[in-house]
């Protein structure tokens, strides 16, 4: 029997491995699973007192080293922020370490919620530590560790910019531990890290704790995407072939479907298309029992639309698909009934709650944004014990929540990015993906790519197998940021902060790819000088006079193309049905009569049946000069040109006209260039050059030529360096220019508006600084304010969305005047080169109205209904709270002494009822 006592040289190292980190063994030593390699390695810098960057896949582990760090600050007497980039997140986050740590020492502080804020350890969204920096707050006194959890945010183009902002402003002696998802560049953003924050231990895992395999699902059947041919993977072949049969068979479908409804006669009777050969992607229900069957559940399935989400939980319950137990259901009721207990329970019906409680039961249940806080919370704590095992999602839910599944199902590969349908990249694939697999539970985890036509499954593999997703920053100036900077640090300070971003580093690092092509160019041109040279003069000169005339000569040119087609057009314009006309050139040169005149068209495109038989469309292009009539024919009242015995009869009475067509008409060559004085005395000037009488001259010119062009280009380079360069301060200063304008700064000084625009955070804080500072809101009662405050955080869903009713009377005058201060603002940001501040949206202004005066959850939903906006609970709830944000902001800027600080409060607790109170601290 071998012995399980380590070998000595084993015991040995794990001894010196204790005695160098006695922190971390302790640590290790509470855990129910061994540490990793890359988890030791990157707690093990933290111990010795380095920052960290943990780079990994999803469900690989990378929180363990942000927990090790909580270990250290209490064992240290140290406090910890654990900051997240969402609510949800946060939420989980805080109830994880209150499981390890006790509820006494951790807090939590989301903006919403409030728990225990001077606790050693905090969870915070990262927008709650920025603002703690800005305003100085005690607690960043005993701050030791900052765990920036999924920091790969700093990409969003939204709020990107507040990770940089807490990386570049914490203090210098606190410990910054950042986890971010599997990254290409994390070199990179390690060295940028070491620049700004100092010793930082960059680790970089790749491998995915849980193997993940890709399938396609075709029909009912599940497929390997991949197969092992020769020792290599490649795509399946009988994937490939079984798809591409099917493809042909579609297309086949498609063609005959088109091809019977052209063949029909009359509205209507074409109907709707066939089942195009009765293929067709295999439906939710297949792919839910499909995959029970094959035991790969529980699983996500990502949508990529509210509806659809909501539409697929109805399609499963109403199949009858069932996937719990009697006793799960018990405990499932249990869970519900902790997260929604205090919900009023008349608001239920409209919440949708007894439907959604009927599909949590089955097992079975949606996840998006659109849905109420309270019902997304159950969702989640019902997937992760296992109680719900299939979710219809929208990609949010990919966006850290620790929700993994053994599955993952795409249903398509292609989602609306708020502007266009677009492909899916290989990072979104891979983030969606990342979900498979839960570590200590599946031994692998499984991705499905459900095909439909168009479907590739080698696109697909391209996507799997792509591992190139490089970090790039978001960062920019804004006026809070501006202000803040300017009161904290000065604008010496400030710029210098700017330009030690990400953004900046990474702007920077291009230009030194730019500036080493701007100096091969320039030796490039060098050697283009030498050999353009001369020894009758100055061939530079010489070359730049040939330029003059060729650029002259192609302007002439262009005037003269454009006098001919408004010429020509001109002249289509005035032809009659009736008219015979010549066609100088080409297939159709001949002559024409005019069945259709084009009218007073800006491109006139006449209708015409040329003698040997041809009918169409006539443009400018078809005329070098303006055509004028040779005569005319009579035409029947009615001209079918469509018809092969039409053309026939009139072709034959043209040509019998007796008309002639005239000599074709040559053009002039140079466009009126023998006219142009400008011309000729370039001419003069080039033919008396020295370099003219060269017998080299062309050689030379060509030389000439390629140092032209490269020179331009090195132009653009150049332009392109400038730009690059201090652009993130140039920003600042655009910024600042700006706000001195308008009063928030005189200088270095921070004027009474500015320290109010400083605790103002959100999209439009100019704007509401701008209408406080004016006024405007003054005489607005507590209802009245909530529903134009509502203006500046709502937008809409849809860009078609229709006109939105606002309450009349002083709301309509006051978003009036709020809509006219934003307009001022935007020609102020257009002139200084400003991103500009979202035009106000109206189209939340009557529901928050309504809930602000008391009116129930169904009676605003209702009305919503009526006027054709697209509002759910969930909707209403989110951008609720978020008015409630904005009017504590208000309440809290302007105090309670005056009208609108005391409005503002007043409606904040209006708004904070019912279901947007429910669960918020």
């Amino acid at each position: 029997m071998a012995s399980s006592t380590p070998a000595p040289a084993e015991a040995y190292a794990a001894a010196r491995a204790r005695a160098a980190h006695p922190r971390l063994s302790e640590f290790a030593g509470s855990l129910p699973f061994g540490l990793d390699a890359f988890q030791r390695e990157a707690c093990e810098a933290l111990e010795d007192g380095h920052g960290v960057l943990v780079c990994a896949p999803t469900g690989a582990g990378k929180t363990v080293v942000g927990e090790f760090a909580v270990h250290l600050a209490l064992a240290q007497g140290l406090k910890c922020f654990y900051t997240t980039p969402i609510k949800a997140l946060s939420n989980q986050k805080y109830a994880d370490l209150v499981d390890r740590h006790g509820a006494a020492a951790v807090g939590l502080l989301t903006g919403d919620t409030s728990v225990n804020g001077d606790a050693q350890v905090v969870v915070m969204t990262t927008e709650v530590l920025r603002n703690m920096i800005y305003a100085g707050s005690r607690s960043l006194d005993q701050l030791g560790y900052v765990v920036m959890d999924e920091v790969h945010y700093l990409a969003d183009r939204f709020r990107g910019a507040v990770w940089e902002e807490v990386i570049l402003q914490l203090p210098e002696h606190v410990a910054l531990v950042s986890l971010s998802a599997t990254v290409s560049n994390a070199e990179e953003f390690g060295d940028w890290l070491v620049a700004v924050r100092g010793d930082t231990a960059v680790v970089v895992d790749e491998v995915r704790p849980v193997p993940l395999w890709q399938h396609m699902m075709v029909g009912n059947r599940l497929y390997d995407l991949f197969a092992e041919t020769g020792g290599e993977l490649s795509v399946d072949p009988e994937l490939l072939r079984q798809t591409r049969e099917l493809s042909r068979q579609d297309n086949m479908a498609t063609w005959v479907t088109e091809g019977r409804r052209g063949r029909s006669s009359g509205p209507g009777r074409g109907g709707p298309p066939r089942s195009r050969g009765g293929i067709r992607p295999a439906s939710r229900v297949t792919v839910i029992d499909r995959l029970d069957r094959a035991a790969l559940l529980p699983a996500i399935t990502f949508v990529f639309s509210r509806a659809g989400c909501d539409a697929a939980v109805g399609q499963c319950v109403r199949a009858g698909l069932r996937l719990t137990t009697e006793a799960e259901v018990t405990e499932i009721r249990r869970i519900i009934e902790k997260h929604t207990g205090d919900l009023p329970q008349a608001d239920l019906g409209v919440l949708g709650y007894w439907e959604w409680r009927e599909a949590l039961e089955r097992g079975i249940a949606a996840h998006h944004a659109g849905m109420l806080p309270a019902f997304k919370e159950t969702v989640e704590e019902l997937f992760v014990e296992g109680l719900v095992r299939c979710v219809f999602a929208t990609e949010t839910l990919a966006l850290g929540i620790n929700m993994p599944a053994r599955t993952v199902v795409l249903e398509r590969l292609v989602k609306y990015n708020g502007e266009a349908h677009v492909d899916l990249t290989p990072g979104e694939y891979t983030q969606l993906t990342g979900r498979a697999g839960r570590r200590g539970i599946d031994v692998e985890g499984h991705a499905v790519v459900i095909w439909q036509p168009g479907v590739d499954p080698e696109h697909v593999a391209g996507l799997a197998s792509t591992r190139t997703y490089p970090l790039r920053s978001s960062f920019r100036a804004d006026y809070n940021m501006t202000i803040n900077l300017v009161e904290r640090l000065g604008i010496e300070q400030g710029r210098e902060l700017l330009e030690q971003s990400f953004g900046q580093f990474q702007a920077d690092r291009s230009v030194v790819g730019l500036a080493r092509r701007i100096e091969r160019n320039t030796e490039a041109l060098r050697g283009y000088a030498e050999s353009m040279q001369c020894h009758l003069g100055d061939f530079t000169e010489y070359a730049r006079l040939r330029r003059q005339v060729s650029d002259r000569e192609k302007s002439l040119r262009r005037q003269g193309s454009a006098e001919r087609r408004n010429e020509v057009a001109e002249s289509l314009r005035t032809l009659r049905p009736g008219d015979v006309i010549a066609v100088p050139g080409g297939r159709r040169a001949g002559l024409a009569v005019v069945l259709d005149p084009p009218g007073d068209h800006e491109d006139p495109r006449p209708l015409v049946l040329t003698e040997d038989r041809w009918a169409g469309r006539l443009s400018t292009a078809d005329f070098p000069v303006a055509v004028s009539t040779l005569g005319r024919m009579r035409l029947p009242k009615r001209v079918d040109h469509r018809s092969p015995r039409v053309r026939r009869d009139l072709a034959s009475s043209l040509r019998n006209t007796g008309i002639v067509p005239p000599t074709p008409h040559r053009r002039k060559r140079g466009g009126g260039a023998a006219d142009d004085p400008e011309l000729a005395a370039l001419r003069r000037a080039l033919r008396s050059h020295p370099c003219h009488g060269c017998d080299d001259r062309e050689a030379h010119a060509r030389w000439g030529e390629r140092h032209a062009r490269l020179e331009r280009e090195t132009e653009q380079l150049r332009q392109k360096v400038r730009a690059t360069t201090h652009s993130l301060a140039r920003g600042f200063d655009r910024i600042r220019a700006l706000l001195t304008e308008r009063g928030y700064l005189d200088g270095e000084t921070v004027t009474d508006h500015g320290y109010r625009l400083a605790r103002l955070w959100g999209e439009s804080d100019l704007l509401a600084a701008e209408c406080l500072r004016h006024d405007l809101w003054a005489d607005l009662e507590p209802a009245e304010l909530a529903a134009v405050v509502s203006a500046l955080v709502y937008e809409s869903r849809r860009d078609n969305a229709p006109v939105p009713r606002v309450p009349q009377g002083a709301v309509t005058e006051a978003l009036a005047e709020t809509v006219r201060i934003w307009a001022e603002l935007e020609q102020d940001e257009r002139r200084h080169k400003i991103d500009r501040t979202r035009e106000p949206d109206l189209g939340f202004a009557w529901p928050m109205h309504r809930w602000a005066r008391g009116e129930s959850l169904a009676q605003v939903l209702e009305a919503a209904e009526r006027n054709g906006q697209e509002l759910s609970a969930g909707d209403f709830v989110r951008w609720a709270r978020q008015v409630l944000d904005l009017l504590e902001q208000i309440a809290s800027v302007a105090g309670r002494t005056t009208g609108v600080g005391r409005n503002a409060h007043k409606a904040a607790r209006e708004v904070r009822r019912g279901v947007v109170a429910a669960g918020v601290g």
